[in-house]
């Protein structure tokens, strides 16, 4: 019933665009990439799913971008939620809705902890894992490598553990709503010594997502996309891991994503002071460096709850996470793309607010006008 009332809405969309929104007093942002970032170095998106399609999001999505990530809608817990079922059809209604609008997309659909609740199960063997991701990673390149709408593709996702000393981000008993099954798969140890980090071993499932990746997605980039903010022990594992994959296994890896989720209600760490904005430049001049393209690819703020401490200027944030990534863009390609549009409830709840580019009405915020003004004029190029 949910895939059949995606499909439905997905239609009524590509029958209609609907109604425009209002226009700003300057050009849309994608209109100002167009004029001001002709090399091609610079890409801006924006994020949302097949649920949002009949309301505004989609019609901001349109206007604005031409850069999409469909949310989750290429990933393994929906496309091939079990062995012997496939779900294609919201997948290739992203695809025509790229191609009516004109606009590259990124597959947001790599092993991650995001899966089925039968690859979830804790009764599952490292041989069906392995099985599974094989069977999902091949069938989603050959379906979509080489579509001229398909830009980038997520091939693993949040590796690494968040907290400290944990290492790599592994299996929990139970089914959860958040964990990662395949390390299940095995481990590669004997690690060379110059990979400092990643000393405990290396999981076998990434080394597995990017072989079928290089096969079957040649013409597709190919990115390690990461959250954690600016942590050390999160970035030099991702800094040894991309040699390791490159040097070790002769892998093609594209690019690095940082996921930029801002969880102000977390812990200060999370936000982004003159530190973090430091070593986020930092990290963008060593993928360059490195041959590496570097995308932002899901900046939000998830605030405080209402009255626990007085709110960031949520705007200044943004404008802060962006100016930076434009002031990279001689080194190599840079993106930023906002993980959803509107300001709405935190799916966690409890008083908590995700903030973004425009409120709940479609009408722009603040954060809105900052992003524009950069694009309208950049920074200056490092």
């Amino acid at each position: 019933m949910k895939n059949a009332r995606a499909i439905r809405v997905i239609a009524m969309v590509l029958m209609s665009a609907g109604g425009a929104l209002s226009a700003p007093e300057s050009s849309r942002l994608r209109e100002l990439v167009a004029a001001n970032f002709p090399e091609g170095n610079v890409y801006i998106g924006g994020t949302t799913g097949y649920r949002f399609l009949d309301t505004q999001d989609e019609r901001i999505l349109r206007e604005e971008f031409s850069y999409i990530t469909p949310d989750n809608d290429f990933k393994q817990s929906l496309i091939h939620p079990e062995p012997g079922v496939w779900k294609w059809e919201i997948p290739d209604s992203w695809i025509k809705i790229a191609e009516r609008d004109n606009q590259l997309i990124r597959i947001h659909g790599p092993i991650c902890p995001q899966v089925s609740k039968w690859a979830y199960a804790d009764e599952r063997t490292a041989e069906e894992l392995l099985t599974n991701l094989r069977e999902y990673m091949t069938a989603l390149c050959k379906r979509y490598d080489g579509h001229p709408n398909v830009r980038w593709m997520d091939v693993v996702n949040e590796t690494v553990n968040m907290v400290p000393g944990n290492g790599w981000n592994g299996p929990r008993p139970g089914i959860a709503k958040y964990e990662n099954p395949w390390p299940k798969v095995g481990m590669i140890t004997n690690i060379p010594p110059e990979y400092a980090a990643l000393q405990d071993g290396v999981p076998r499932y990434i080394v597995e997502a990017f072989k079928i990746a290089n096969e079957h997605a040649p013409n597709t980039k190919q990115i390690i996309n990461q959250h954690g903010s600016m942590r050390d022990f999160v970035w030099d594992r991702i800094r040894d891991l991309v040699p390791y994959l490159r040097k070790e296994h002769g892998l093609r890896v594209d690019g690095i994503g940082w996921q930029g989720h801002i969880l102000y209600f977390k812990d200060k760490e999370w936000g982004m002071d003159s530190a973090n904005i430091k070593y986020l430049g930092e990290l963008i001049d060593w993928a360059h460096e490195n041959d590496l393209d570097f995308h932002c690819t899901e900046n939000n703020i998830h605030d405080y709850p209402e009255g626990a401490e007085p709110k960031d200027d949520y705007a200044e944030v943004y404008e802060n996470i962006l100016s930076t990534i434009l002031s990279k863009r001689k080194g190599g390609v840079v993106s930023w793309s906002v993980w959803y549009l509107r300001d709405q409830e935190h799916w966690r709840g409890k008083g908590r607010r995700l903030n973004c580019l425009w409120d709940e009405d479609a009408n722009p915020n603040e954060a809105y006008d900052r992003v524009q003004n950069l694009l309208m004029y950049p920074p200056k190029a490092d």
